[in-house]
Formats: structure tokens, sequence, C-alpha cells
């Protein structure tokens, strides 16, 4: 064959090698074609580690060109990529895509905050931003906040669409918490975050280059001492592109205690705002477009930009996500919970509210058969301004973690229960938002959490359950990084 190719004309021999390198890398395995039986398994990979997904750093997926691109938190809480190939039905990866400091603290468990978060710009090429707790004085000073641990970093593909290399580019803040990226229909990049440890402004960084370079942060959401009570005004943040020029913001109030004896830092957090950030005009505006200085305090939030109370001192909260309807009104979700002495509080239960065009409503349970015990979580996207498919992941009574879709008719007032994507026995979820452009069959991340192990299963569900993978291929976690954590 070589000698052929050697004495072939150039283009017939160029068409030949390319169509030979087709073939090689879509061929199925020996096995396949011997007619053996090739075990195939319901998740991608087993190396995820810790808590590798969450709905605040987003997306931690998407869809372009037949593709579906993931990513989440793997071996010494690292980035790791994997990618499916919808017509070929093929899996590729995963790849590491950089290196964390926070799995390299010699800590007994991983620091989950630094997990991934995905872009594809409009060349084609896979940025991932990661590794950030709020960063440490030896990287200088944070003038919008305070300190904990990690890098916040940027790595690009080196090719577009590919993900097996990737090369770091330093132009964001080393000290970058809970990355959210979101491209613009012009193709600027803006990502958003907390610049610090608790006691932090949230900022946006922007890029008009591709992501190549960013401008300086800019705070949005103020951090600083609560004027009478003794503790500090903090927030947290979800953030999505909403029509046109605009993004669209949900948080909740984050009550941060100066006095940490009784529990430690406790992640006290309560009530449900929104916003818009037009980016076009570089203004913005709470729902009746009523506009708004920056960067937001706790008195302006609470006058401008409240969407419910949720109940009081022992209820806590947790992010939810925000999409616009077809009217351009929005619909929220939040986590609530009784605080039952816990470090975290306590399982929190995903509620929904939207916006009529003239007040907020809403606060209904998506399931109210998980117990309270337990906890339940998930994203939605809207058919219609009343029509709502909800994706959630929770417990039940005998410990069974499910992950089903349940759908509203009247905008999220009841829903019901539809098919189950998912069903194990005896362990909890960490999820994300959705698949970002989603494709039909892959439309959000779980992964199983065992007892007794800090390492997971991870699983890429859509309408047809999990996408399948030959269990030769998804066991990828290395001996070597067993020891890591046990």
């Amino acid at each position: 064959m070589k000698k052929f190719l050697k004495n072939a004309k150039p283009a017939f021999a160029i068409s030949l090698a390319i169509l030979l390198a087709g073939c090689k890398t879509t061929q199925a395995p020996v096995a396949e074609q011997r007619n053996t039986k090739v075990e195939m398994v319901e998740y991608f990979a087993d190396n995820a580690l810790g808590t590798p997904l969450a709905i605040v750093q987003h997306p931690a997926g998407i869809h372009k060109d037949g593709i579906t691109y993931v990513s989440y938190q793997g071996p010494f809480s690292d980035p790791y990529v994997a990618a499916y190939n919808h017509k070929t039905k093929q899996w590729q990866g995963p790849f590491q895509a950089g290196e964390s400091d926070l799995g390299r603290m010699g800590k007994k468990k991983p620091d989950n905050h630094g997990k991934p978060t995905m872009l594809i710009d409009d060349l084609g090429y896979i940025h991932i931003f990661f590794g950030g707790h709020g960063g440490s004085k030896e990287h200088g000073e944070n003038l919008l906040g305070n300190y904990n641990s990690g890098r916040n970093k940027h790595v690009v593909s080196k090719r577009p669409g590919d993900i097996s290399e990737w090369e770091e580019l330093k132009n964001i803040s080393v000290f970058g918490t809970y990355n959210q990226a979101i491209k613009m229909d012009n193709g600027d990049i803006y990502l958003i975050y907390r610049h610090g440890a608790h006691r932090s402004n949230w900022v946006y960084q922007k890029s008009t280059d591709h992501g190549r370079t960013f401008a300086e942060p800019v705070s949005f959401l103020k951090h600083k001492p609560h004027e009478t009570k003794n503790h500090h005004d903090s927030w947290y943040v979800w953030a999505v592109k909403g029509e046109n020029d605009e993004i669209i913001l949900s948080y909740d109030y984050h009550v941060c205690p100066n006095d940490t004896r009784a529990r430690g830092h406790i992640p006290v957090r309560h009530d449900l705002y929104y916003m818009v950030f037009d980016t076009k005009n570089d203004t913005w505006r709470n729902v009746q477009s009523e506009p708004l200085d920056i960067p937001v305090t706790r008195q302006i939030a609470d006058a401008k930009t409240l969407v419910a109370r949720t109940g009081g001192d022992d209820m806590w909260t947790f992010n939810g996500t925000v999409r616009l309807d077809q009217q351009g009104y929005p619909h929220l979700t939040i986590n609530v919970g009784k605080d039952v002495g816990k470090r975290w509080g306590g399982s929190k239960q995903a509620r929904y509210y939207r916006w009529t065009g003239d007040n907020w409503t809403g606060g209904n349970l998506i399931y109210n058969k998980v117990p309270k015990s337990l906890g339940s979580e998930g994203d939605f996207v809207l058919k219609s301004p009343t029509d709502v498919q909800y994706t959630l992941a929770y417990q039940e009574k005998n410990k069974d973690a499910v992950v089903a879709d349940f759908y509203s008719k009247d905008a999220g007032k009841t829903f019901e229960k539809g098919q189950e994507l998912l069903r194990i026995p005896d362990v909890t979820w960490s999820i994300s938002s959705l698949i970002k452009d989603a494709h039909a069959d892959a439309r959000i991340l779980v992964a199983e959490r065992p007892k007794g192990t800090q390492w997971r299963r991870i699983y890429l569900l859509g309408d047809n359950g999990p996408i399948k993978r030959a269990k030769s291929e998804a066991l990828v976690l290395k001996e070597a990084d067993k020891v890591q954590f046990k």
C-alpha cells in the first residue's frame, strides 16, 4: 500500500489517504467485526471525582454540528472533556484539558469549587474555564473581595472542534469562582464569576476577539458588611443569554456570618432575585425595565429586583436556573429546604416561579413526593409560555436516585411525572444544567455519588435515557489516580 501511494498521482494519493484514514477512525472494533458481543454500559466514564458537576458552573456541555461536547471534574480536580458523535454513535475521550491547583493541596477530600465551564467560540475553538476557589494572597491583591485557594484558569483547544490537545491562555483573573460563560450573537464572550471567596463582588469580563483577550473585571453585585447585623452581604448568581443582546440573571442572597464559632462558615442563603444586563448599551434593569446602577447592593436588590422571599431564617436556598418564554417573560427555579442543623443546612427541593407581565407568581414544588429529608434539583425548557419540561434529579424514600422529566401545562402551577431517564439504587446525584443547544438524545449530565468512595461514574442523558458506551472504553480511571482519594 505504501508503495502504491508513493507511485500514485498526488491528487489521487491524497484522496485515497483521506478515505483510508476515514475508514480507520470509523470502523467497528475487532470484536464487533467477529460478531462477538461487546459489553455496553450506561456511563461514559468512571473517573469523575467528588462533586464533578453543578448547575452553577455552566454550561458543562454544548452540542454543535452533530457532536455533543461535555466536561466534568476528574482526577486531581482537573477538567476532563469528552465528545459524542451522534451520526457515527462514537465516543471520543475523555481528555485532560488542564491542571487544577485545587486537587494538589494535600486535602483528604477534593475541593469541588473549580469545576469546568465550557464555551465554543465563533471560530469553533473550545474554551474551558476552571480551577478557581477565590485564589490566594500569593497571587496578588484582590481588590474586589477576599481569598481562599486555587487559581482560575482558561484553556482553549489547539484546533477547532478537537478536544485532544489544549493550551492555557493567561487572560482572566485568578480569583474567579463559579465560572459561567456566555457567547452573544455578535461573537462577544462574557465570563461571569465571583471575584474571590465568599466576601467578594460578582463580576464579568468581556472578550471581543474570541476569548484571546479579556477586558478588566466589571462589578455588578456588591459585597459589603451588613449595616446592623453581625454578618456580611454576599451573593450567588446564575446567568444565561436572554433575548437579542441581553443576559438574564437570577441570584440569591448569602448571609456570610462574622461569628463562625458554633458551626463554622455555613452556606446560609435566602430569597430569589432577577435582573437583566443589556450588553449592547452597557445598562442594567429589573423586570419592570427600571434602570439599575451597578454594582447592585442588598438594599437595591431588595427594593428593585426581588422575586420572592423563600421562607425565613430557617429556610435556606441553593441556585436554580432562569429561562425566558416566547413572550420574553422570565421563569425561574430555586432550591429551598429547612435548616436541620447540618453544616449545609439540610436537603433542598426545586421550586418554580414566573413573571406574568404584572407580577411574580409561583413557589410550587416541581415534585412534592420527594421526602423533605432528601433533595431535588434540575433544569427546564419552555415549549410555550405555559408548557414546561423540567428534568429533575431526586431521591426516593427507598434511596433510589432517579432522573426523570416532569411536565407542566399551566406555566408551572402543577407538574406531572413523565419518563424516567435513569434510576440507580442507593446513590445521590450531582447534575449539570441543560446542555447548550442540546440534541434530544443528550440533554443533561449526571454523576452518581455512591457511598464509600470519591470516584463517580458519569452519564449523558436524553430522550432515550443514557447514551451507552463500550465498557472497555468507559473504564478510564487509572490505578495511579485511585490512591489520591479513597
